[in-house]
């Protein structure tokens, strides 16, 4: 299938501005079919989900219709869909819900390739429990995370594995399957961070093994808030802190309030665009409603990494042309994300360099602090370019150029 990138830049009225955008790991531009129907879903009657009153009817099929298509997009369960407003917040409350059956001497594992956020919720839940922090680490070499190096950090102690699917700072992509067998054989639980990981690649959370995986679809087009999906079942076995008249269904008894089903509408919009890439980029961003919807998601995938993938070898060939940069991001599989350094130079000087040209690739360690530092880099990380499906040549070309002129 051909992939006409110019007609899903059509689609996102941001980029007539004429910022080339490499900054998608920390958020994407949106698509002229999310706007519409965040407007619609406002524009109609809502209240109180029910089946009696039009408002009623539409927060209902808005809330169902939010569950399925993420459920499509990660082949989960939609019954074990549970909104979220941010990866952390889902995060840090399912720490303070999985902990409250901890004892003094359990072990949580955590992994330094991680974003903050799926560190610091199980650091400060294991102390809160007196449990026992173990981390493992990458390769800082090459970016590796091997099952191996986790492995070794398991015990008959472990009680939950914490780990990415995809480096938000350097791209590397854990064997997540292999990772979930040796955490199962341990009898602990494993919590997956796929932030980074579904903005690029197919996700199916059965076969990753995931017990606990998280996204956010503003990383895929949709709006700014996070997701998690788990088994129903072991859902269900979990008592959250509520409110007592609220419900006890799941997943709504991890859901605080009343829902905000704009949000909603919005990342079923995203995942009906993403799905529309996988019949041809020219399609109707609605097409990838309804049935077969999970097949033209993998088609899309498919597409999309093909093309991130192609402008990310360009990237990385003419960037070690130019000298005195260096290519953090090394791992065998890994997203379109390059982290680079310059040699007697500030990254945080790059950004403002490419910034005043119309080119926005930031600079920082992007909350991978504990990644960054074991990078030997500190805090400051480096400068992120990261590829999204809206990229093209044009701006692939622009980076270069305003990195030259920086090096100069």
């Amino acid at each position: 299938m051909s992939y006409d990138v110019g007609a899903v830049r059509a689609q996102f009225p941001a980029l007539r501005s004429g910022t080339a955008h490499f900054d998608g790991p920390g958020g994407t531009q949106t698509p002229a079919s999310v706007i519409a129907a965040i407007g619609e879903a406002m524009s109609r009657p809502l209240s109180i989900r029910g089946a009696a009153l039009p408002g009623e009817v539409n927060a209902e099929e808005i809330v169902l219709g939010f569950r399925q298509a993420m459920a499509d997009l990660l082949s989960a369960d939609p019954g074990g869909i549970v909104y979220g407003r941010s990866a952390t917040q889902l995060t840090y409350d399912f720490s303070r819900t999985l902990s409250g059956s901890w004892n003094p001497g359990d072990e949580v594992v955590v992994s330094r390739l991680d974003h903050d956020a799926n560190i610091r919720p199980w650091v400060r839940a294991a102390e809160r429990a007196g449990a026992v922090v173990r981390w493992a680490d990458f390769d800082p070499a090459t970016g590796e995370l091997p099952p191996e190096t986790i492995g070794a950090q398991l015990t008959e102690r472990t009680r939950l594995v914490a780990v990415t699917g995809a480096s938000n700072l350097i791209g590397t992509r854990p064997d997540i399957p292999a990772v979930a067998g040796l955490v199962h054989r341990a009898g602990a639980l494993l919590y997956v961070d796929g932030v980074h990981l579904t903005a690029h690649h197919t996700v199916d959370v059965e076969r990753l093994g995931a017990d606990f995986f998280v996204c956010s679809p503003y990383k895929f087009f949709g709006p700014h808030h996070g997701v998690l999906a788990a088994r129903p079942d072991l859902l269900d076995t979990l008592r959250p802190d509520k409110l007592a008249p609220s419900t006890d269904a799941v997943p709504e008894r991890f859901e605080l309030g009343t829902l905000p089903y704009e949000s909603m509408a919005g990342t079923r919009a995203a995942v009906d665009f993403l799905a529309s890439l996988g019949a041809g980029a020219g399609a109707d961003a609605g097409a990838g409603a309804g049935a077969g919807r999970r097949e033209r998601l993998r088609s899309a995938y498919a597409a999309i990494d093909a093309h991130e993938t192609a402008l990310r070898v360009y990237i990385e060939k003419a960037v070690r042309e130019l000298g005195g940069v260096t290519v953090r991001s090394r791992a065998a599989e890994r997203t379109p994300t390059l982290l680079l350094t310059f040699e007697g130079r500030d990254a945080a000087d790059a950004y403002r360099a490419l910034a005043r040209s119309g080119v926005h690739a930031p600079a920082g360690s992007f909350y991978a602090l504990e990644a960054s530092r074991h990078l030997g880099l500190g805090d400051s990380g480096g400068l992120r370019v990261g590829l999204s499906a809206y990229n093209d040549m044009d701006d692939v070309e622009r980076l270069l150029t305003g990195l030259s002129d920086f090096l100069r």
